[in-house]
């Protein structure tokens, strides 16, 4: 089944008018023209698309169908207009990111500053996501890559290692356990925690932990933020398991303290996520190459 990007472009106008006659006017052609390019338009799909009524049009299932197809068309037909303009203009694309908060506020940063300075033409469109998220907008094609923890199931995507952190627990600067070097999760539990949005990987791995020793969380506030979970435990509302380096970052300026958790699922693996190395966009590959270096 084939279909030309005119009369592609006569059924958007058709469907966002609701009328041949307004159609008509937006793509400058007769009345006739318009009926005659829907008309095929139907006979190819082998279905009504519209149901005409005196006043206009309505879209039929199969007209709404088509519609959503047809957008996506005229979207990746923008972008890549976009990209290839980027080209000729000395500019190399753009990489497409989503990435865990874990990863933005301790890596990404400093790999994506040290990629521009050797790419300095190159664009990124990046969101902060949950795990689960990542993978879905990679799988779908909202997104090039992904950065998300390697616990995260992720099996129709191909993936590689990215670097690795550790957890600690972040407490305030005069809460009972501040003198501790190291604790073991255990004996945390009993203490009201600061915790992330609920599908957040570094949720589901505290809680699981939790279960595993018969205990639950005793969760007071949930945020979805790093330096929100920080001024938190700063504020003695509670404890909260966040990465290391986060927590150092945060001591600095507010009082807090991090304590070494004294357990093996402390360290975590983070991992780039990708459909199909080999089809990614030369942007996204260049991108790639560079991640798997680490930085100095």
């Amino acid at each position: 089944m084939r279909f030309d990007l005119t009369s592609l472009n006569i059924f958007l106008a058709v469907a966002e008018e609701k009328s041949l006659t307004r159609a008509s006017k937006r793509a400058h052609l007769a009345v006739s023209a318009i009926s005659k390019r829907i008309a095929e338009l139907e006979h190819r799909v082998g279905a009504p698309l519209f149901t005409r009524f005196a006043r206009g049009v309505e879209l039929t299932p199969a007209g709404q169908s088509m519609l959503t197809y047809t957008r996506q068309v005229f979207e990746t037909l923008q972008l890549m207009e976009q990209e290839l303009g980027d080209y000729s203009s000395g500019i190399k694309g753009q990489v497409r990111l989503h990435a865990t908060t874990s990863a933005l506020a301790q890596f990404l940063p400093t790999s994506i500053e040290t990629f521009t300075a050797l790419y300095p033409g190159i664009k990124f469109d990046i969101e902060e996501r949950v795990g689960a998220a990542i993978v879905r907008a990679v799988s779908d094609g909202r997104a090039d890559l992904g950065v998300f923890a390697s616990r995260t199931p992720a099996s129709d995507l191909e993936t590689i290692p990215y670097r690795s952190d550790e957890l600690a627990l972040a407490v305030a600067a005069d809460h009972a356990l501040a003198d501790r070097e190291i604790v073991r999760f255990s004996e945390v539990t009993r203490y009201e925690f600061i915790a992330s949005h609920a599908e957040s990987a570094l949720y589901a791995l505290t809680t699981q932990e939790a279960a595993k020793l018969n205990l639950s969380l005793k969760v007071r506030i949930r945020v979805s933020s790093f330096d929100c979970m920080c001024q938190l435990v700063a504020g003695r509302l509670g404890v909260a398991v966040l990465p290391r380096h986060v927590i150092n970052i945060y001591a600095q300026s507010i009082p807090i303290v991090g304590l070494r958790l004294d357990e093996p699922w402390a360290k975590r693996d983070l991992q780039i996520g990708m459909r199909d190395f080999a089809t990614l966009p030369a942007t996204a590959k260049a991108f790639v190459e560079h991640l798997r270096v680490p930085d100095m």
